[in-house]
């Protein structure tokens, strides 16, 4: 005999004299207190009409789920939001706020998803007020961004997380310094929101084996269901997918289930099992590497992530290690050698993880698959090492070529400087001093000369002795102290030279440039790009404004608009002493849009640009050199295409 329902008091089935029933309230109330409802027992309550349009807007919004043929119950969100409506009495909603870790820094995405994972909705006043304090502009370009990401949706006034911003908002977590425990903590509330469902579609369908549970779990938590929704419409197909993926890991050999197999024995049409697996496996629709391993017509898969894949590459990387530093070692000795070719590195692999990492059985299939696995994974390691290295080269080439036009543009002869050795310049340029005390252009050519050399301490001291003699070139020598300050890693005293020379200069509009590119640096997105705005909306027609704002745009990944911004400021004029840099830069945005043929086209024009351009040599050659290391990446990467 089932247990009686509990039903609400009156006060919420009647809503009062001044309120409307809440049916939301209602029905999220009778599932809060009764394990399971049928329609009838809801039907008591509620009309038939009304409530077959609250069930549908409720399980639509993840609050409740039909465990099985009539049988309603509430899910952990439906929890949140009953707690969240029962408490509406009081009119000021209590919100969860960003640890200080994460409000930290001013990325104001992170926030909103932060505030919308732990909160059951926000509004937009939210973000405004305290602690956050987000400014309209940057507020509205940020919520604007994650809805066109669908990470976030809006209903009526309300802004909610959707399932694909949950995966981004575990990803962000790992941003920054926060403990394990508590990343894991925060991945068990997403676990506790899907487990009845999953726990249906085991029992459903027989699944008892734990390794098979853990590996479906650990890729439905970062493969989320609505990235793949629009080919495959039934939710249910999805979770099959799943359940393939895990039957055929390699921890499960040697039992193995053919696609055809497995599409009669689950009742899943072949086509759309091809199709997915095409899409997961092949397209890589979610950001997660999948392997494959052959065995006589049978394939396993394990993605890079997950433990198989990470102890892999870490074993893969210490041989690299290994042979790296031995045959560093045998180059000094003439009677040793040390055989490195791929066939005894494969044989040297194998014998370490066969038996221990994968199964004996799998020898063969490991022996064929861990050939491409070693060149993807150098090519990998390659890359984003010389990828790191030519962006930091890009960037700091930038921040010096600032300084070079800010600074540099003096009109001095030091032709007989460039044949000397540094030191013996420094001796030259001081006896030139001695003889012309009142000539600066002699003092920028002794700071540029102490700069190569690294003797940034000395170049402060000279700009402290050229404030006292030549207190009307203020503002250049603190904007030089201030680049100086930035190279010995005293950004904020470096900022803080900035802000004051504003206040002093409150309408130079060139360091207000050079304060967003500043804010760049300093990884202060909103505030760079708010004041590059700002300066383009009072100067429209500004190449080198435009070209600044395309700078910051590159710095911040946010390719298309860099690209955008780099063609005004060609198009307002096509003759500036830099033109040559923007031509490489566009080149460097296309690169990354995997746009290779333009990339091509505009780092080639950069570098056949350099000829006109009015820059030093030494500069113009560092640029060249940064357009053919992009150049040599483009071509590496057409030829593994």
């Amino acid at each position: 005999m089932s247990s009686p329902i509990n039903y609400p008091p009156k006060e919420i089935l009647q809503g009062g004299p001044l309120r409307k029933k809440n049916f939301e309230l209602i029905i999220l109330w009778i599932l809060n207190n009764n394990d399971i409802c049928t329609w009838g027992d809801l039907k008591k309550k509620i009309s038939h009409s009304t409530l077959s349009i609250y069930l549908k807007r409720l399980k639509d919004k993840g609050y409740i789920e039909k465990s099985g043929f009539n049988q309603y119950h509430i899910t952990t969100r439906g929890k949140d939001r009953f707690y969240e409506i029962s408490q509406a009495k009081d009119k000021k909603r209590k919100l969860s706020y960003p640890p200080e870790i994460i409000l930290r820094r001013r990325n104001y995405d992170h926030w909103i998803l932060w505030m919308l994972y732990n909160n059951n909705f926000c509004r937009w006043a939210d973000f405004l007020k305290e602690p956050l304090s987000i400014n309209q502009s940057s507020l509205s370009k940020n919520v604007n961004a994650l809805l066109e990401k669908d990470f976030i949706r809006k209903e009526n006034k309300d802004y909610k997380i959707t399932k694909i911003g949950e995966i981004e908002y575990y990803n962000i977590l790992r941003h920054y310094d926060l403990d394990r425990q508590s990343i894991l903590e925060e991945e068990s509330k997403r676990i506790k929101e899907i487990t009845k469902k999953i726990m249906l579609f085991f029992e459903k369908f027989q699944i008892i084996d734990n390794n098979i549970k853990f590996h479906y779990l650990n890729n439905a938590l970062k493969m989320p269901y609505e990235k793949i929704k629009a080919s495959l419409e039934v939710e249910e197909d999805f979770s099959k997918i799943l359940l393939f993926l895990s039957l055929n890991h390699p921890s499960q050999y040697p039992k193995y289930i053919s696609r055809e197999e497995f599409s009669r024995e689950y009742n899943i049409n072949p086509i759309k099992l091809e199709f997915a697996l095409l899409r997961i496996i092949d397209e890589n629709i979610y950001p997660i590497k999948f392997f494959k391993l052959n065995l006589k017509n049978k394939i396993y898969y394990f993605n890079e992530s997950e433990k198989l894949g990470r102890m892999l590459n870490v074993i893969v990387e210490d041989y690299f290690t290994k042979w790296t530093y031995l045959n560093k070692l045998h180059e000094e000795s003439p009677y040793e050698t040390l055989s490195l070719t791929m066939e005894y590195t494969v044989n040297a692999i194998l014998d370490e993880i066969c038996d221990y990492l994968f199964d004996n059985g799998l020898k063969e299939a490991l022996k064929e698959f861990l050939p491409h696995y070693i060149n993807y994974l150098a090519y990998k390691m390659e890359k984003e090492r010389k990828l790191s290295e030519v962006y930091d080269k890009l960037e700091g080439l930038i921040w010096q070529e600032i300084q070079t036009y800010n600074f540099d543009n003096q009109e001095i002869q030091i032709d007989s400087l460039e044949s000397l050795d540094r030191k013996e310049a420094i001796k030259a340029v001081d006896k030139a001093i001695k003889a012309n005390p009142k000539n600066i252009a002699l003092y920028y050519a002794k700071s540029k000369i102490l700069n190569d050399l690294g003797e940034n301490y000395r170049v402060l001291t000279l700009m402290d002795q050229m404030l006292s003699d030549f207190p009307q070139e203020e503002k250049d020598i603190q904007m030089k102290r201030a680049y100086i300050l930035k190279e010995m890693k005293n950004v904020e005293a470096g900022l803080e030279i900035i802000q004051d020379l504003l206040k002093k200069y409150p309408n130079d509009n060139d360091i207000v440039n050079y304060k967003a590119l500043w804010l760049q640096y300093l990884n202060r997105k909103e505030e760079s790009l708010e004041i590059i705005q700002n300066l383009i909306k009072q100067q429209p027609n500004n190449a080198t404004y435009r070209d600044t704002y395309g700078e910051i745009l590159m710095f911040f990944k946010e390719y298309k608009k860099a690209i955008n911004e780099f063609q005004k400021s060609l198009e307002l004029s096509d003759d500036n002493w830099y033109i040559y840099q923007t031509y490489i830069k566009l080149g460097v945005c296309y690169k990354e849009l995997e746009n290779f043929d333009l990339a091509l086209e505009y780092l080639y024009k950069g570098k056949e640009s350099t000829e006109k351009s009015k820059s030093d040599i030494d500069t113009k050659q560092k640029w060249i050199a940064i357009s053919d290391l992009f150049i040599t990446e483009i071509e590496q990467l057409e030829v593994n295409i």
